[in-house]
C-alpha cells in the first residue's frame, strides 16, 4: 500500500496539471448534471413499515384528501380586545377564503357542498380537519365540561376550520393540504401566508402567526464561516506558512463541492433530505482539512528534519501519512455505511452521501494535494523555517508534548481512574434522554414557530399543536359504518382522559373505513401523548373492544413517535455492527489485540459523555443562552445513530494517527514506555491541531438557525473535544503505558493470517534507504 501511494504521490507531483485538470473536469461534469437535472431536496423523513406510515399509505390509497399534511394559522389581537368585531371578522373571513382558494389547500365547505351538506355541517367537519367528499354527518361528542373555545361565527354561520378562544383574543385556523408538506411546491406555503397576512391590513390590530409547518427556517447561517476562519488560523500556526495552510483548505473545499454537487446532481432520482447536504458539508470540511494537514505536515517535517527535497518528501509523505489517511478514511466510511443495515431510507441516503464525501476527500488528499504541492515546489517551506529548523535544538522542539506524555505515563493509574470518573459523571444525563423531533415548543421565543405554539397552547391547549389522525375499521370486513356507529366511535374516543376534542372527517367510498381527527390534551412531544397513541393502537384497549374495531393512528406527531421508537430499537444493532467491523480494521492496521479493544472502550466512554452533555444542554436547557437557544426539548431522534457513526469514524482517525506513531517507535527499537513517549511526541502536535480544526468546524454549526443542525453540531464538536483531548491524548498513552510492549502482542497463528498492510511505511522507507545506500556505494566505487 505505502509503495503504491509513494509512486502515486510522486506522479501527481511531477504531473500536476494532468491531475488538476482531471479533477476540474469531474467538477465540470457534476455542474453539468446539476444544470440538466436541477436541484431537488425535501424535508420529509419517513420510515417505511412503521404503524403511522402504514396508515398514511392506506389513506393515500383509500382517501387521498385525508392523507395530506396539516397546518394552522393563529390570528391574535392585543390583550383585552376581541377578534369577533364586524371589521375584524370581515378581514379574517376574507383571508380564510383566500387561503382556501390556494392550490393544494382543501376547502371543507366546497367538499361538503359537493356531498350535499350544509355550511353548518361543513364548519363542524372542518373544525379540526376538512370533510372528505364521501363524508357523513358529523357526530361530535360533548365533553363533561365545555372547552374554552368554540366555532368562529360570522352572521350566525360558523367559519369552516376556525375556532375562537373563550376570551375572543385568539382564532385558530386549521386546514389541510391534498399532499404532505414535503411534496408541496415551494410557492404554496408562501401563497398561504400571503393570503393570511391580508388580515393585518388597514391597521386592524390583528397579528397573523403561521405554524412552523408553513415557515421554513434556513438550515445554516453565517456562523459556520467562523469555524473555517479558526481552522485557517490553526493551519497557519501549525504549518508556519500561509501557502502551506491554504492547501488543506483548498482541497477540502474542492472535495465538498464535488461531493455535494454530485448528490444534488442525482437528487432528481434519489430523495435527498434537507439535512443531508449540510451533514456532508460538516464532515467534508472537517476530514478534508485534517487529512490534507497530516500529509502536508509530514512532507514539511521530512524537508526540515531530514533535508529531503520537496519532491521526494511529497512522495514519502503520501506513502506514509497517506496510508494512515486511507485507513482512517476507510474506518469513517465503514461507520457511516453501517447505517444501511438499519433499513431507514433517509438515514441510508445521509450515510451514502456522507460516505462518498469522505471517499472523495481521501482521493483528493492522495492525488490533488500532491499535485498542488508540485505547483508550490520548494516554497512549501520558507527560508526562515529552514534556517530555524537547522539551527534549533532537536530535543527542544517538542518539549511540552514530551513533558505531557511523561506525565501521563508517570501518573497513569491516577489518570485512568480520573478520566473514567469525569466521563462517567458527564454521561449520567443519558439515563433521562428523550428522543423526538424539535417542534415549536423548543423554538426560540422570537420565532413565529414558537409564537404560534405558545398562542395556540394558551388559547386552546398544547394538543392543538399536534393533532392525531385516526383510521377506524370494523373487525368484521363485511361490516359498514352507520351514523350510529360513527357517533359511538367519536363518543368512545372522547371519553379518554387525555383527549381534548374529536372530530369526524368522513368515511371512504366503500363505507368500511372511518377517518377521525383527535386533539390530545398534551403536547406533541409529551410522554403522555405517546402513551395515548399506544392506547389507541392497542388491540385489547377498551375502545377497540367496545366498538369491535381496530384503530390506526398517524399524523406528524404519531410519525415522530414511531420514528423515535424505531431508531431507538436499531441503535444497539448499529453500534454492534460498526464496532465489530472497525475492530477488524484496527486489528489489521495495528496488528494487536489490545489496541483495538482499548480504542473501542475509550470511544464508548466518549460517546456516553457526549450524549450526556447534549442531553443536559439541549433537553434540560443548561447554559442555553450560551448556545443561542431559549428552551430545551427532546433530542433529535436520529441524532444518536448519526453522531455515533460519525464520531466513531473520526475518533478512530486520531487513534490511527497517534497510535501508529507509537507503533512506529516500537518497530524502530523503542521499548516499554519509551515507545509511548517517543510516538506521542511525533504525532501529538499535529493531532492536537487537527482536533482543534475539527472542533472549530463543527462548533460553527451550533449557532445555525435550524434546531436539528444545532444539536448535531454541538454533539459532534463536544464528541471530538472529549475523544481527542481526554481519551486519545490523555487516556490512551496512560493505558499504553500500563501494557507496555504487551500492547503489541498478537498470537502467532493470527499474525500469519493477517496481511501486513505496512501502514507506517516501514517497507517503503527500508526500500528507499537501501536504494539510497546502493546509489552512494556506486558513486564511491566509480573509478576516477
Amino acid at each position: 500500500m505505502s509503495t503504491f501511494l509513494y509512486k502515486l504521490g510522486k506522479s501527481a507531483y511531477d504531473k500536476p496539471w494532468q491531475f488538476l485538470i482531471a479533477w476540474i473536469v469531474i467538477l465540470g461534469i457534476v455542474g453539468t448534471l446539476i444544470g440538466v437535472n436541477g436541484i431537488h431536496s425535501s424535508s420529509e423523513m419517513k420510515i417505511a413499515g412503521t404503524e403511522s406510515q402504514k396508515v398514511l399509505d392506506q389513506l393515500t390509497k383509500e382517501l387521498p384528501e385525508a392523507s395530506g399534511g396539516q397546518a394552522s394559522i393563529a390570528f391574535t389581537v392585543p390583550d383585552g380586545e376581541r377578534l369577533d368585531t364586524p371589521e375584524r371578522l370581515a378581514l379574517i373571513q376574507k383571508a380564510i377564503e383566500d387561503v382556501y382558494n390556494v392550490e393544494y389547500v382543501i376547502n371543507p365547505a366546497k367538499l361538503a357542498a359537493e356531498a350535499g351538506f350544509s355550511a353548518s355541517d361543513a364548519s363542524q367537519m372542518g373544525a379540526t380537519a376538512p370533510q372528505s367528499a364521501q363524508g357523513t354527518e358529523t357526530n361530535q361528542a360533548s365533553p363533561a365540561e365545555m372547552p374554552p373555545y368554540g366555532p368562529l361565527m360570522v352572521n350566525g354561520v360558523p367559519v369552516p376550520g376556525v375556532l375562537l378562544s373563550s376570551d375572543g383574543a385568539l382564532a385558530l385556523f386549521q386546514f389541510q393540504f391534498t399532499v404532505q408538506q414535503a411534496s408541496l411546491p415551494k410557492s404554496v406555503p408562501d401563497a398561504v401566508i400571503d393570503a393570511a397576512m391580508a388580515a393585518e391590513q388597514n391597521n386592524s390590530g390583528i397579528t397573523t402567526i403561521p405554524s412552523d409547518t408553513l415557515k421554513s427556517t434556513p438550515a445554516i447561517g453565517s456562523t459556520e464561516a467562523i469555524g473555517i476562519l479558526v481552522a485557517a488560523v490553526v493551519l497557519i500556526i501549525t504549518l508556519g506558512s500561509v501557502v502551506a495552510a491554504g492547501l488543506p483548505l483548498l482541497t477540502a473545499i474542492f472535495g465538498v463541492a464535488i461531493s455535494i454537487g454530485g448528490a444534488f446532481a442525482f437528487s432528481k432520482f434519489i430523495a435527498i433530505n434537507d439535512i443531508t447536504p449540510i451533514l456532508a458539508v460538516m464532515i467534508g470540511l472537517a476530514v478534508g482539512i485534517d487529512y490534507s494537514l497530516f500529509i502536508v505536515n509530514r512532507q514539511r517535517r521530512m524537508i526540515l528534519d531530514q533535508g529531503l527535497s520537496a519532491r521526494e518528501a511529497a512522495g514519502r509523505a503520501v506513502g506514509t501519512a497517506g496510508s494512515a489517511v486511507f485507513f482512517a478514511g476507510l474506518t469513517v466510511i465503514i461507520a457511516l455505511f453501517g447505517m444501511l443495515v438499519i433499513g431507514i431510507e433517509f438515514l441510508s441516503t445521509m450515510a451514502i452521501v456522507a460516505g462518498i464525501t469522505v471517499f472523495v476527500t481521501v482521493l483528493l488528499a492522495l492525488t490533488l494535494l500532491p499535485a498542488l504541492l508540485g505547483f508550490v515546489g520548494e516554497r512549501i517551506c520558507s527560508p526562515k523555517a529552514r534556517t530555524k529548523a537547522s539551527s534549533s535544538d532537536p530535543k527542544a522542539k517538542q518539549g511540552f508534548s514530551i513533558r505531557w506524555a511523561k506525565g501521563t505515563v508517570k501518573y497513569r493509574w491516577l489518570i485512568i481512574i480520573g478520566v473514567i470518573i469525569v466521563l462517567g459523571t458527564a454521561a449520567i444525563p443519558v439515563t433521562k434522554m428523550e428522543l423526538g423531533i424539535p417542534s415549536g415548543a423548543s423554538a426560540n421565543l422570537d420565532t413565529t414557530a414558537r409564537q404560534s405554539y405558545d398562542a395556540i397552547s394558551k388559547g386552546f391547549g398544547e394538543g392543538f399543536n399536534g393533532p392525531l389522525l385516526l383510521v377506524g375499521e370494523p373487525q368484521n370486513a363485511s361490516d359498514k359504518f352507520t351514523p350510529e356507529k360513527l357517533g359511538s366511535l367519536v363518543q368512545e374516543l372522547q371519553k379518554h382522559e387525555n383527549v381534548s376534542l374529536v372530530s369526524l372527517i368522513g368515511v371512504n367510498k366503500t363505507g368500511d373505513m372511518a377517518i377521525v381527527s383527535l386533539i390530545p390534551k398534551t403536547g406533541p412531544t409529551d410522554l403522555a401523548t405517546k402513551d395515548l397513541v399506544n392506547d389507541l393502537r392497542a388491540a385489547d384497549s377498551s375502545i377497540a373492544k367496545n366498538l369491535d374495531m381496530k384503530l390506526g393512528v398517524t399524523g406528524f406527531t404519531a410519525i415522530n413517535i414511531d420514528m423515535s421508537s424505531k431508531l431507538a430499537e436499531a441503535f444497539p444493532l448499529y453500534v454492534g455492527i460498526i464496532v465489530i467491523l472497525s475492530i477488524i480494521i484496527l486489528l489489521l492496521v495495528f496488528r494487536s489485540i489490545i489496541v483495538p479493544i482499548k480504542a473501542t472502550v475509550g470511544f464508548i466512554l466518549s460517546i456516553l459523555a457526549t450524549f450526556g452533555l447534549t442531553t443536559a444542554v439541549y433537553q434540560w436547557g443548561w447554559m442555553h443562552s450560551l448556545f443561542g437557544f431559549d428552551t430545551g426539548g427532546p433530542l433529535l431522534s436520529f441524532m444518536p445513530i448519526l453522531v455515533t457513526g460519525i464520531l466513531y469514524g473520526l475518533a478512530m482517525d486520531y487513534q490511527v494517527f497517534l497510535v501508529s506513531s507509537m507503533r512506529e517507535s516500537y518497530v524502530h527499537g523503542h521499548r516499554g514506555t519509551e515507545s509511548v513517549v517517543h510516538g506521542y511526541d511525533l504525532a501529538s502536535r499535529i493531532v492536537l491541531a487537527a482536533a482543534v480544526i475539527m472542533v472549530s468546524v463543527f462548533a460553527g454549526f451550533i449557532f445555525a438557525p435550524d434546531a436539528m443542525i444545532k444539536q448535531i453540531g454541538f454533539a459532534l464538536a463536544a464528541g471530538i473535544l472529549i475523544d481527542a483531548f481526554i481519551v486519545r491524548m490523555t487516556l490512551v498513552p496512560a493505558v499504553m503505558a500500563v501494557f507496555g510492549d504487551k500492547a503489541w502482542w498478537l498470537p502467532k497463528w493470527l499474525d500469519r493470517l493477517l496481511p501486513n498492510l505496512d501502514v507506517e511505511g516501514d517497507k517503503l522507507i527500508s526500500a528507499l534507504n537501501a536504494q539510497d545506500n546502493s546509489s552512494v556505494k556506486k558513486k564511491t566505487n566509480k573509478p576516477a
